[in-house]
């Protein structure tokens, strides 16, 4: 009877070797930690907005004379760069733990992409953009912060906000075909809305490339009058106000289920708290504090919104979604 083992291949492999090989593995499911690290891919794309805002409020732009490095010589700052140099290249490094928190997030869905691809897409979105993000900053030193290139940088990085944001709520909803649970109407409302937020987005963009914020003393200013912008500025925000307030009250009729009073509430709090600070800024001159709330607060708003526009689905409950859309195949 040597060899004989009726038919069954008996797995000789120890025990502890079975237990560090699954400790590895790759999850094979949406858990806790796929959650979280959704969260930590949307907080990291904000935070970074914040610190590349106080590089570019504290005229730190060019605090790394070149890039990658930070002087010909030298891949970090120097003592001779002061403490613009240490503000220039935390933000630098700040980009490589968004790589890392992305490619994370990457790993947490990569077994699911059969039944996710959503997922799987937008987090590879995300580490791409940051990459791309990377260049472009690279770039910018290179121009010495011309203001073209600088509000680029921005508007990627308010993308890169919206991707993250589509990815917290694909993760957190529930997978398969999704149909629209709104009037036409109300949903044409939403997506004016959105475009009103994209328009004072840029507006602003274009305003801080005028004022005394795009930089250095040295950086180039894009040539608009500043104080005529602010005007200008301030036209679409209200628009974006009153489309928001009427979304808001609309929103109460929309099924239940959408939880929509939960997200226009927030993006209206985003709008008050924003338009707030936006005033007090100005009649201030511009305290870089405040600037640079009002920056932050700018990506927050294109969050809120995106959460808005993607609770206007929601998962078709007459198909009943598979087991294996929530776990891998083995």
């Amino acid at each position: 009877m040597s060899g004989a083992t009726s038919g069954v291949e008996i797995d000789q492999r120890p025990a502890g070797e079975e237990r560090l090989r699954s400790r590895f593995r790759l999850p094979g499911r949406i858990g806790r930690a796929t959650r979280v690290l959704a969260w930590l891919v949307l907080a990291s794309n904000v935070l970074i907005v914040g610190t590349g805002g106080l590089v570019r409020l504290t005229g730190s732009g060019m605090g790394c004379e070149t890039w990658p490095y930070c002087t010909a010589d030298s891949l970090v700052p120097t003592r001779e760069l002061g403490i613009h140099g240490l503000i220039e290249f935390g933000n630098r490094t700040l980009t490589g733990v968004l790589v890392v928190v992305a490619l994370l997030a990457f790993l947490s869905v990569v077994r699911l992409a059969a039944p996710r691809r959503d997922l799987v897409a937008l987090t590879l979105a995300v580490g791409l953009g940051i990459i791309l993000q990377a260049v472009i900053g690279g770039i910018t030193v290179w121009m010495h912060l011309h203001p073209s290139i600088v509000g680029l940088h921005y508007l990627i990085s308010a993308a890169l906000v919206a991707v993250s944001t589509v990815y917290v709520h694909r993760v957190h909803a529930a997978p398969g075909p999704r149909v629209r649970r709104v009037t036409p109407a109300y949903a044409a409302l939403v997506h004016a809305t959105s475009a009103a937020v994209l328009v004072t987005v840029v507006v602003g963009i274009l305003l801080t490339g005028a004022g005394p914020h795009a930089g250095d003393d040295a950086a180039a200013r894009n040539g608009l009058d500043p104080v005529f912008w602010q005007h200008v500025h301030s036209w679409p925000a209200y628009v974006t106000l009153a489309l928001t307030l009427t979304i808001f009250a609309l929103s109460f009729r929309m099924p239940g289920e959408l939880r929509l009073p939960r997200w226009t509430g927030l993006l209206l709090l985003v709008e008050l708290v924003q338009i707030g600070v936006g005033l007090w800024q100005a009649r201030t001159g511009l305290p870089i504090v405040l600037v640079n709330i009002h920056m932050v607060l700018a990506v927050c708003l294109v969050a809120a919104m995106t959460a808005v526009v993607m609770n206007l689905k929601a998962s078709d409950e007459s198909v009943v979604t598979p087991k294996s859309a929530y776990t891998a195949v083995s």
